[in-house]
Parts: C-alpha cells; structure tokens; sequence
C-alpha cells in the first residue's frame, strides 16, 4: 500500500513515522509539503524512497497512492480534504476537520459527493476504558444515562500560546482544538442526537503586554517566569511568551449540551491547570448507577445506587500508546480501510457533527445565546 502525506508534522510523524515496522504491506512513498530540506533531514535514511512536493496537487497527480494522510495547519483540513475526496482516495484526516462554517459546509458538500472512507483522528472513542464503558452502558447495569459530566484540565496547555498554536486564526480557538475530542466520545457513548448548545469561554491567564512576537529567550523576565520555555519542563511548548499582545485562545471554556431526550452533558476544559491537577474523562449517571472514568489515571469506576457496591477496573497506562491507547487503534483501521478489509470508525460523519458543536458552542459564547445544532 502507498501511502502520501500532506502535512507532516509532529502528530503525524509520531503516528505513521514506523508505519512499514508494523505494517510491512504499507509505506508512505510520497510527501507535500513546503519544509522539504528540513523533512528530508529528519526523516534521515527513509527519505530516500520518498518523493517530495511543494503542493497537494502535485502530489496528488503525480505519485500513485492508494491512500492519503492530511496532517497539515488547522485552517488547511478542509481544503486539502476536498483535493482528496474528489478524487475519491481513503483519507485520514487530522481533526478538527474544519474552523468555520463555510469550510464546514463545503467538507459536507464535498463528502456527499465522494465515495472516500475517512478516517477522522478522533482516538479517545477507540480508548480501552471508552470501550469498557460502552460495555457497561449497553448492559443496563447502571440505567438509561440521563447526565453526564465531563471534564478535561489540561497539564500541557502552555503549547497553545507558546507556539503556532497561539494563533486562533489558524485553530479556531479552543473548543475546536480539544473539545472536539471530547463531544466526540460523548457523542459515541450516548448514541444521542444533541439539538442545543450554550457555551461560556474566557481568558484569565494566557493575556499580557508584552510585544508581539517576543520569543522567550529574549525576555528579561525569562528566569523568573513560571511559562518561561528555557525551564526544562516547557521546552516542548515552543518558543514565544504567552502573555504577549498577539497570543490568541481562550484559557477555559464549558459547554451545555442538550440531546433529543431532553437530557443534558456539562463539560469544561482548562488550559492552566498543571501537574497532578490534571484530568479528563467523564461522569454518566444513570437512575441505578454512575460510571466515572479518568484517563490520567487509567481508571473507570461504577457506583450503584441501590446496593453498597463499587466496581473498580483499572488499565494498565505502561501498556498503552497515545491518547490512552486510541491513536494505535486509529492507525490500525485506516490501514484496514486502505486494504478494503474494514470501514471507517471514525468517520467524516463523525468529524463533522463534531466540529458544528464547537462552532456553536463558540458562537453561544460570543453571542450569549443557545445556539441550535442544525445545519444551515
């Protein structure tokens, strides 16, 4: 199987760089993007058998592919999706897989007409503890869910305003850079069609004076500055300050969705959080039971209501690759669907419902409104 990539960058590097390690059948033989001396230069050895674009459509043209991987900016997915869908290739498309209505609506347009399997990179549904719940959903034990309550305090924040990232105009802001994920698995688990959103979002901490473009390095309070990136603990974030004039998103936000049964999901995210104050996951309460699971710590644990009873499952982090086992899981079924062995399980159906959420819950927040999740 021939693989192209359009982006290739860090999250796509660390999930297909050793593709052909575990899948032999697969390799990425061909790569558009702008950065080709440094690419070449990282990718070392394997570059050779690469081919090298400075655009998509080169690419596209030019090499013959059975597959393709999108992994570029934010503000790119949807343009480069449609070069891909309308030649109706297998895609894996990096979320979110659009940042404003009107690329929204032309994904949408795009996909209807296109006889591609997506892949959308939405790994915590395919997570062994989202799994477990939906095992334990679909029993009964705990009830029909009639709430849920979600959370994601984020220990790494520091790199949505200490690099490119810091750019809103390029992600969209923060709802769809992470909440995203979360509506996503929520959506999966619940089964629900959500018909509402209200949403709050704010900016305390990640704001400032300083000018734009400073770097770190070359500010005088770089010694004393808790998100200094010269402390070893925050080199990975990036480079600039975030508490310059120019630094973009929101540092908190939450959200109320309302589902087509009336009942409702609270969820809220953090930026600023740091070290063990870190969490995500989710609370399901239902009439005989609540589960709760945490991904930090690799836990689900179910209360019933009616019996003096907890049920504790604990999964082991140490055997588990990213985002909590899912983004294995997510490589694994494109190269299936690449093969014509299996069907998407995640799917554009997925990332686009996903990302009008977000796009309503960032419209609620900047109208102060309920926001209906239809599609215009």
């Amino acid at each position: 199987m021939r693989l192209g990539v359009i982006g290739y960058g860090l999250r796509i590097g660390s999930l297909f760089g050793n593709l052909s390690a575990d899948y032999p059948d697969c390799r990425i033989v061909a790569i558009a993007d702008p950065r080709t001396a440094e690419l070449k230069k990282q990718l070392n050895d394997r570059a050779e058998e690469i081919r090298f674009f400075e655009n998509a459509d080169d690419m596209l043209d030019q090499a013959e592919l059975d597959g393709v991987i999108i992994g570029t900016r934010c503000d790119l997915h949807t343009e480069m999706a449609l070069k891909v869908l309308r030649r109706h290739m297998p895609l894996y498309l990096e979320k979110p897989v659009a940042t404003t209505y009107e690329d929204l609506n032309r994904l949408k347009a795009g996909y209807e007409a296109s006889r591609s399997q997506v892949v959308v990179s939405f790994p915590l549904r395919n997570t062994p503890l989202v799994k477990l719940a939906q095992e334990i959903v679909a029993s009964g034990k705990i009830g029909t869910i009639e709430h849920v309550q979600a959370v994601n305090d984020v220990p790494y924040g520091g790199v949505y305003y200490h690099s490119w990232y810091r750019n809103d105009r390029i992600t969209g802001g923060m709802f769809l850079q992470k909440a995203t994920h979360d509506f996503d698995y929520i959506n999966c688990l619940l089964g629900l069609k959500p018909v509402a959103v209200c949403a709050m979002k704010s900016k305390q901490i990640f704001k400032g004076n300083k000018p734009a473009g400073l770097r770190c390095a070359d500010c005088e309070e770089n010694g004393t500055c808790e998100e200094s990136t010269l402390k070893p603990e925050n080199r990975e974030r990036g480079e600039y300050c975030s508490f310059a004039v120019d630094t973009g998103n929101e540092d908190s936000g939450s959200a109320l969705l309302r589902y087509e049964t009336g009942m409702h999901v609270s969820y809220s995210q953090n930026f600023f959080a740091r070290r063990g104050a870190a969490r995500r996951g989710a609370r399901l309460l239902g009439y005989k039971g609540t589960l709760e699971f945490d991904w930090y710590k690799g836990e689900l644990k179910v209360y019933m209501h009616h019996a003096p009873r907890v049920e504790t499952y604990q999964i082991d982090l140490n055997d588990l690759d990213g985002h909590g086992g899912g983004d294995g899981q997510l490589v694994n079924n494109f190269v299936q669907v690449v093969r014509g062995k299996a069907k998407s399980e995640t799917t554009l159906d997925d990332g686009l419902l996903s990302a009008l959420l977000c796009l309503k819950a960032n419209e609620s927040a900047e109208t102060n409104t309920f926001r209906e999740i239809k599609w215009d």
